[in-house]
């Protein structure tokens, strides 16, 4: 029996939705459009995509963004002196540095420069700790897409065990905070597994909920997979295909057709998770705006 599909891309277009009504009566108050800068050093085509994607749901929320692009070739401290910059102008409610930035740079310093209350990928440090004492703020955009599906599809967490394959301050540690925080979307208990974890394979089989964020396209596969157990794929790779049109097709962390056939619901590669991270950007960018205003938060206005 085939799995039950995960639809980020339904799912993201009514977080949007929520966004888009909530931004146009507070414009409507306050006479002032939340604002999101977001700043992309290098050409990286994979950070291009997203970055325009970021763009365009800024302007389709009827909110203001702006893209700083900067060469590759930038210094350390032209990139902090454009955060500073950023930091210090009023109209921006969130700032977002894309990654990867180029080699050689200090992506955790440029993280810590941008001001708490305007990191809207909930990177910073501060937000990190406070993410960590279960207190209010912006969290990691994917992460907290990835709990939205869950409570939007009806999979139970509580109680449940969590296995997320993937380390990353990004993805891995925030996710893990949030699948075993107490409340809706949480109360799991979590592992954490990753490339020097022994028999890997044994250990997701023992989750009723996998998250995949380890980067290796179609490793893990459906023998791996609990039978009826919930598979969010984060992973996102190009792998060869000359079959395909343009020679490439995209892939997970997880072997869509051998998972989909043992798993209770899985998301898909591509129309996961990804739609619900820029959802979740989005979100976070009109929380760091309400805070900035002073106006306080609606139902729909919390952060994940």
């Amino acid at each position: 029996m085939s799995a039950r599909i995960i639809d980020g891309k339904a799912t993201a277009a009514k977080v949007q939705e929520e966004v888009r009504k909530e931004a146009a009566e507070l414009i409507a108050r306050t006479g002032v459009k939340p604002h999101l800068s977001v700043i992309l050093v290098g050409d990286d085509p994979a950070s291009q995509v997203y970055v325009r994607n970021k763009e365009r749901a800024c302007a389709q929320l009827g909110m203001s963004g702006e893209v700083v692009r900067m060469p590759a070739t930038s210094t350390q401290q032209a990139v902090e002196s454009e955060i500073d910059r950023l930091n210090a102008d009023r109209r921006v409610h969130g700032i977002l540095l894309q990654l990867p930035v180029p080699k050689g740079m200090d992506e955790d310093a440029l993280i810590e420069r941008i001001w708490p209350d305007k990191d809207v990928d909930g990177l910073h440090p501060l937000n990190a700790g406070r993410l960590m004492l279960g207190l209010p703020g912006p969290v990691p955009c994917t992460p907290a897409g990835c709990v939205r599906l869950l409570i939007e599809y009806g999979i139970p967490t509580r109680g449940k065990k969590a296995v997320i394959v993937g380390r990353s301050n990004i993805v891995g540690k925030p996710m893990a905070l949030l699948l075993a925080r107490k409340g809706e979307g949480g109360d799991c208990t979590v592992t954490i597994a990753h490339s020097r974890t022994p028999d890997l394979p044994a250990v997701i089989r023992e989750a009723d909920i996998v998250v995949a964020a380890i980067g290796q396209p179609e490793m893990i596969r459906g023998e791996a997979i609990k039978p009826g157990a919930t598979v969010i794929d984060v992973g996102i790779s190009r792998v060869d295909d000359p079959a395909a049109k343009n020679g490439y097709r995209l892939a997970g962390d997880v072997h869509f057709a051998s998972a989909v056939e043992v798993a209770g619901a899985i998301t898909p590669v591509p129309g996961g998770v990804g739609p619900m991270t820029i959802a979740m950007l989005m979100r976070n960018t009109l929380g760091q705006y309400r805070k900035a205003l002073n106006v306080p938060p609606g139902s729909q206005a919390n952060h994940a």
